[in-house]
């Protein structure tokens, strides 16, 4: 079998038509027989380009609105045959059926359909049934069928076209062939996905994921790790659907930090300005203001080591002064809703400065899907879309929280629920000012943020560390009272945690003898 095949006969059928005009010209100056359906037939005649209907090769004209037009042997048979069988060739001149050598095919847009909110009968009817098919078939016999599932395919083969006096290598042909198998699985992904929320089945029998290249890394967490970045379609405002004003390509940590910086934004809400600081995915500083600025400078006092390199992210409009004071330290990446023409001036001076702006922030109680892979399989799970409001706590102790207290507690706790477990926050004032994360005991995390509550009150020159007179936070039940002793001897005046452990009596009864209120929850915020 040669090396290259040639690019005689090509069935075009595609919704998104930009492009179309010029990709169909440039085969017909090859001498490509153009073959099409529908709509694209109609613009390829538009353009002033012979093309053959469909319903020429198939003897049938379309029917079922479109449902069935090219599900024919005659063109999948066109796709499918192999041109180094003699008994295949004889079955194609017994049938009459011709070689098809090109397929170009976007399919029906189901997931921009989802995305938009569609209702289910406009969703079923943009599920795409012949296209899948044909390319999957041309995919099949990808040593002597080019399939192309976008226009930049095309454009790839036309060049080696070009190159190649109407001939194209097999080896491009075989990359095409994975690429779209990829692009048929992800989309029949998206499909059953759907139908599984619809159906509301937390569980089905069987699940996929899939989507699209949006970057290929240059290395993962480590540079010895291989790693790109794929999308879902998922239209969440984050890192993904973001739109990169500035500054170097994202590396995976940058990706990672900053989706974990702009989901805890979204819990706090668009109300107040809030800001949060992220480094290695967990907080080193959140807290709301009157301002931007005011939160920003409040967030920083947190960690202001910590935040070196870190991560910043807004809940509104980035202003020039709040700009002026991210870029007295080094970061990494901001991203918020959207920046005024100051605040891009200043960001201008900072090259290399990732900006992201989003439109937008997630929604916290939205549902939606976490994935995670473990050998041989993956853990799937719904993302932690809980909330409690100060109405939902229940007062356990002798004494009860202030007004301004519980303002803190339900902050403290908003907060704790995006750091790794296990996990203490301290806050005062609807700022953090302590944070112990990812620590195998909760004793352990209560000591470490009551440590850099020290450590930010020796580098600010304060007299005594913020977390005197502040509320805790845990993001789990204490298990024993020492925990909250910890907190209590930091300064803490009032704890929130989810209770549920068989010794909560034991724990209600020290908070009482330490003179401190506290809350539970009943609802637990465990991140691994």
């Amino acid at each position: 079998m040669s090396e290259r095949f040639k690019i005689r006969r090509a069935l075009l059928s595609v919704s998104d038509k930009e492009g179309l005009e010029k990709l169909a010209q440039r085969l017909a100056a090859h001498g490509v027989e153009l073959v099409s359906t529908g709509g694209t037939a109609k613009a390829i005649k538009a353009a002033g380009l012979d093309v053959r209907d469909v319903s020429d090769l198939t003897g049938y004209p379309e029917m079922m609105d479109g449902r069935v037009k090219t599900l024919h042997p005659a063109v999948h048979g066109g796709l499918l045959f192999r041109r180094d069988l003699d008994t295949h060739i004889q079955d194609a001149e017994t049938h009459g059926i011709v070689p098809i050598d090109l397929v170009y095919i976007n399919l029906y847009p189901f997931e921009a359909t989802v995305a938009g909110g569609a209702d289910f009968e406009t969703c079923i009817e943009n599920i795409d049934i012949g296209g899948p098919a044909m390319l999957r078939a041309a995919a099949k016999n990808g040593d002597s069928v080019a399939v192309c599932t976008d226009r930049e395919d095309v454009l790839a083969v036309l060049g080696e076209m070009d190159s190649g006096k109407g001939l194209i290598p097999r080896a491009l042909g075989r990359k095409l062939a994975a690429k779209t198998y990829a692009r048929t699985a992800a989309y029949d992904a998206a499909i059953s996905g759907w139908y599984a929320a619809q159906l509301e089945e937390n569980a089905p029998d069987w699940m996929a994921f899939g989507g699209g290249l949006s970057q290929s890394l240059r290395y993962g967490e480590n540079p010895h790790q291989s790693a790109a970045f794929y999308k879902t379609g998922d239209k969440r405002p984050g890192v993904s659907n973001a739109r990169q004003v500035q500054g170097k390509e994202l590396s995976y940590n940058n990706i990672n930090d900053t989706d974990a910086a702009y989901e805890l934004i979204g819990e706090l809400g668009d109300e107040t300005p809030a800001v949060a600081i992220i480094k290695h995915a967990n907080p080193c500083g959140v807290a709301l203001g009157e301002t931007a600025i005011e939160a920003y400078r409040q967030a920083l006092a947190c960690d202001s080591t910590s935040a070196f390199g870190g991560i910043v992210a807004l809940n509104r409009m980035l202003d020039a002064e709040t700009a002026e004071e991210i870029t007295k330290v080094f970061t990494e990446v901001v991203i918020a809703p959207g920046a005024d023409n100051g605040a891009l001036s200043v960001f201008e001076k900072k090259k290399n400065l990732r900006l992201l702006l989003t439109n937008g922030i997630p929604d916290p109680s939205a549902r939606g899907k976490v994935v995670k892979s473990v050998a041989g399989g993956l853990l799937v799970q719904d993302r932690d879309f809980g909330r409690i409001d100060i109405e939902d706590l229940r007062v356990v102790t002798d004494k009860a929280p202030s007004e301004q207290e519980l303002k803190d507690l339900i902050f403290a706790w908003r907060v704790a629920k995006h750091v790794k477990s296990n996990t203490i926050v301290y806050a005062k004032d609807l700022a953090t000012v302590g944070i112990g994360a990812g620590q195998m005991s909760r004793i352990d995390s209560a000591r470490i943020a009551a440590r850099k509550a020290e450590d930010a009150a020796e580098v600010a020159g304060w007299p005594e560390p913020k977390t005197k007179g502040c509320v805790a936070a845990s993001d789990a039940f204490f298990p024993f009272p020492d925990g909250l002793l910890q907190a209590a001897s930091a300064g803490a005046t009032a704890v929130i945690q989810p209770g549920g452990s068989i010794r909560d009596e034991e724990v209600i009864k020290a908070a009482n003898e330490a003179g401190i209120a506290m809350v539970l929850t009943g609802m637990r915020h465990f991140r691994h």
